[in-house]
C-alpha cells in the first residue's frame, strides 16, 4: 500500500499556465501536465494506492473557487483534497467552516506563496478555528525558490507556533524545512509534529534523512513526492533505501496517512 500526501494538480482550463509559472521557479521539469486525470494517470504508473491533492489560495480571492475545486476533485476513496484560506481576507475563518463541511480534511498553506508571514497576527484566528475544527494544516516549510532570501518557515518559527497553538494539527512538508535540515535534526526531530517526505531525493543525504526519520519516529512521518515536481516511485525508492524497519516504513507508507484521513 502507498499513500502519498502531497500531490498538485489544478483545474484543467489553467493547470497548462500555472504548471508553466511554476516551473519558472522550481526549475523542475514537471512530470504531469497538471491536470488530475494526467496526475491520477501517473499515480497509477507510480503504484501510488490513494494520494492527497494539496491545493494553495494564493491571494485573497481564489478562495472560493481552490475550495470548491478541492471539494469537486476528492472521491475519498482515490483523491482527498486539501483546501486552503488566505490571512488576508476576513472570510477566512467562515471559509474554514465551509471546508469542514465540503468534507474536506485539511488545508494547505504556503507562506511565501501567499506572502504571509507565519506569525502574521492576521493568521491566529485561522489557526484557532482549523484547532477547534480539527482540521489538518499543512505548511510548506523551509527554503522556497519563490523568495529565496527570505525563509519564512522556519524550524524555531514552527515550534514558537506550536506553542501558541498546541491543539493545531500541524504537518510540515520536505521533512520539517526544506535545505534546513541540520536546523530540523537539532530542533524539531523528536517533537510531536508531523512532517512528510516530499522533495527529498536529491536534496538531502540517505543518511541525514534516516537520523531524522528516526530521531522524530516513523510514527509522526508522512510519505510524499511533491508531484508533478517528483514522482511518487522516486521517492518511495528513496525512502525505501534507508535502512528503517518494515514496520517503520509501513507507518510512513500508508498507516499514518490512513488513520489521518480515517480511512483504516
Amino acid at each position: 500500500m502507498l499513500i502519498d500526501f502531497h500531490t498538485h494538480c489544478f483545474p484543467d482550463r489553467v493547470a497548462d499556465n500555472a504548471v508553466c509559472q511554476l516551473k519558472t521557479h522550481v526549475h523542475y521539469e514537471p512530470l504531469t501536465n497538471g491536470t488530475l486525470s494526467d496526475l491520477t494517470s501517473k499515480l497509477k504508473d507510480w503504484k501510488v494506492d490513494r494520494a492527497v491533492c494539496l491545493n494553495v489560495a494564493t491571494n485573497a480571492h481564489q478562495q472560493s473557487s481552490v475550495n470548491n475545486f478541492a471539494a469537486a476533485i476528492q472521491d475519498e476513496k482515490n483523491i482527498f483534497a486539501f483546501g486552503s484560506v488566505h490571512g488576508a481576507t476576513p472570510s477566512a475563518e467562515q471559509e474554514l467552516y465551509r471546508i469542514s463541511e465540503m468534507g474536506l480534511k485539511g488545508i494547505k498553506l504556503h507562506p511565501d506563496y501567499q506572502n504571509l508571514e507565519l506569525l502574521d497576527r492576521r493568521m491566529f484566528p485561522v489557526y484557532d478555528t482549523a484547532s477547534e475544527l480539527g482540521l489538518l494544516c499543512v505548511f510548506h516549510a523551509g527554503w522556497d525558490s519563490v523568495s529565496p532570501d527570505r525563509t519564512r518557515v522556519t524550524p524555531e518559527g514552527i515550534l514558537r507556533l506550536h506553542r501558541f497553538f498546541p491543539r493545531l494539527r500541524i504537518i510540515l512538508a520536505h521533512l520539517g524545512g526544506l535545505a534546513m535540515w541540520n536546523e530540523v535534526e537539532d530542533k524539531l526531530a523528536g517533537s510531536d509534529i508531523l512532517m512528510d517526505t516530499a522533495l527529498l531525493r536529491g536534496m538531502i543525504s540517505p543518511e541525514q534523512a534516516y537520523r531524522i526519520i528516526r530521531k522524530h519516529g516513523a510514527e509522526n512521518v508522512l510519505f510524499g513526492s511533491d508531484a508533478p515536481w517528483q514522482s511518487s516511485a522516486d521517492a518511495a525508492e528513496f525512502i525505501d533505501s534507508l535502512p528503517l524497519t518494515s514496520a517503520e516504513k509501513d507507518r510512513i507508507f500508508y498507516q499514518n496517512a490512513e488513520e489521518l484521513l480515517g480511512i483504516c
